[in-house]
């Protein structure tokens, strides 16, 4: 019994956590969360409510509990992001963006922005553009261009982006570290 204990803190996440917590911090797995039969990962009820709850109050087991962990574990240790220390994303946000400019050839990347606005005061924009702005900074990473103006650098130096799909919505998803609080839907922060 020792054993497991000291196995679930290794783990990054845990039964104990809130769904919010866990998708603020690896949002990604809401995909997981979703084949499990948890498809409120954007509900206001997850910013409370732990991981175990979300399930067994939608019908789960304990063993599915225990099955839906490892495999989150799983997801997130094996995840791969580019190693840039001021904005990293996600070989599949990579991808993601690969994909949405073969559909739009002249666009050459993809500009990063913090906007006023939001349920929580401040929201993440992401466009394709054919051209970085004039003061933009140009990001490289796993083939795509990544830009972003200074001032919204400044509030997001350090974050992760993901490309995550799930019944609550598609997108990209940003994990910020300098975020002091998000709303449910992962895209307004303050």
């Amino acid at each position: 019994m020792e054993q497991q204990t000291e196995q679930v803190h290794q783990d990054p996440i845990h039964k104990d956590m809130t769904m919010g917590e866990i998708l603020q911090k690896y949002p990604a797995t809401a995909e997981v969360m979703t084949r499990y039969g948890l498809h409120c990962v954007g509900c206001h009820v997850n910013t409370f409510e732990t991981l175990e709850q979300g399930m067994r109050g939608h019908g789960g087991s304990y063993e599915q509990v225990e099955s839906m962990l490892i495999e989150m574990n799983d997801f997130v240790k094996n995840q791969k992001f580019s190693s840039n220390k001021e904005i990293a994303i996600t070989e599949k946000a990579a991808n993601k963006i690969k994909e949405l400019i073969q559909k739009h050839p002249d666009k050459t990347g993809v500009k990063v922005q913090v906007l006023s606005g939001g349920c929580s005061g401040l929201s993440y924009d992401f466009s394709l553009v054919a051209n970085p702005g004039h003061d933009d900074k140009t990001l490289e990473q796993f083939g795509v261009n990544i830009y972003i103006d200074q001032e919204s650098l400044n509030q997001i130096s350090g974050s992760k982006i993901d490309f995550v799909d799930a019944l609550q919505g598609a997108g990209f998803k940003v994990s910020n570290p300098k975020a002091t609080s998000t709303c449910g839907c992962g895209q307004s922060f303050s």
